[in-house]
């Protein structure tokens, strides 16, 4: 109850920062499109920050035990993902925005600053294993859902900053190379604002979106109910009988930041690949929007749920 209270919380302050960048445009003192330096701030040096910064722990076999486990989760969760939109596409007949929003989840953005803020900056480590699975997915198997290309982009995945980042976090924690005091202290503040800016961004990219439309339309509010109720559901399923999270150790909150990963919002790669490669960016935006918002009720609530079941 406590952890879904203050997740609960957290999740209220950054909506009011989404709302704050959402005013920023409608008061036409920025506009939607100007977001694009702070998309730019935030993948090229924040995220890889908090990274590199997460890494920089003392070594031990529980931590080492517990980031194993975390890469085994994401894993299966992301296979589990595809599955579950799959079978969603054929149930309810969603094109491939629709399939690859109830698929993909805006965790890098979203659970990095609730992890800080909820469980502690020793535990962001643990949300490497799912954001590196599922930035190899996002150039892989999202972009042939997106582009329905089958050509791949290695050269783009093995040098993305975001996963660069992590190989030199796990280079340094591995080999316990530590950082000077005033590097480590500028990485660690400039990833502390993760939360506001990614923030920020949505607010002023939903802001853009026509309202009316949104709320009025069904189509979004089933692929809205497919990524925060249904599939997180089926989720929580496999982790209650697999026993996953009862194996001593870390494992049990590892296990939950791998389930507030799959329970957030639709991913926002998702828009921006439907702007790269011609699809309805509108539609992924408003998609985007709609989760975002939503998820401010959903996800204590799944993780309230989750802490009663498992």
């Amino acid at each position: 109850m406590e952890t879904a209270l203050l997740l609960a919380g957290k999740i209220t302050e950054l909506t009011l920062i989404v709302l704050m960048g959402f005013a920023l445009v409608k008061f036409k003192l920025l506009k939607s499109e100007q977001s694009y330096p702070l998309s730019v701030i935030a993948l090229y040096l924040i995220s890889p920050s908090v990274m590199i910064h997460a890494f920089q722990t003392d070594y031990s076999p529980e931590i080492a035990d517990g980031l194993w486990l975390s890469v085994k989760l994401a894993v299966v969760f992301h296979i589990l993902l595809i599955l579950l939109g799959k079978l969603s596409k054929k149930l309810f007949k969603l094109d491939p925005l629709e399939q690859a929003a109830t698929v993909y989840t805006n965790s890098g953005n979203l659970i990095i600053p609730l992890v800080m803020s909820v469980f502690g900056k020793e535990w962001v480590i643990y949300t490497s294993g799912f954001i590196i699975v599922q930035m190899f997915l996002f150039w892989t198997h999202l972009r042939i859902l997106i582009s329905g290309s089958g050509n791949l982009s290695w050269k783009t995945i093995v040098t993305n900053v975001n996963i660069l980042a992590m190989l030199v976090g796990v280079a340094l924690f591995v080999f316990q190379i530590k950082l000077p005091v005033a590097l480590d202290g500028a990485l660690s503040t400039v990833g502390g604002m993760i939360g506001p800016v990614a923030m920020l961004v949505a607010g002023m990219l939903i802001a853009a979106l026509p309202l009316e439309a949104v709320v009025m339309s069904k189509r979004l509010y089933l692929v809205a109910l497919l990524r925060l109720i249904v599939i997180p559901l089926f989720l929580l399923v496999f982790v209650k009988l697999s026993g996953i999270a009862s194996q001593g150790g870390h494992s049990n909150t590892v296990t939950l930041i791998s389930f507030l990963a799959t329970v957030s919002p639709a991913a926002a790669t998702v828009t921006q690949m439907a702007v790269v490669y011609g699809q309805n960016a509108q539609k992924a935006s408003a998609i985007y929007g709609i989760t975002t918002l939503l998820c401010v009720l959903t996800m204590p609530l799944m993780i309230l749920l989750y802490q009663w079941v498992v």
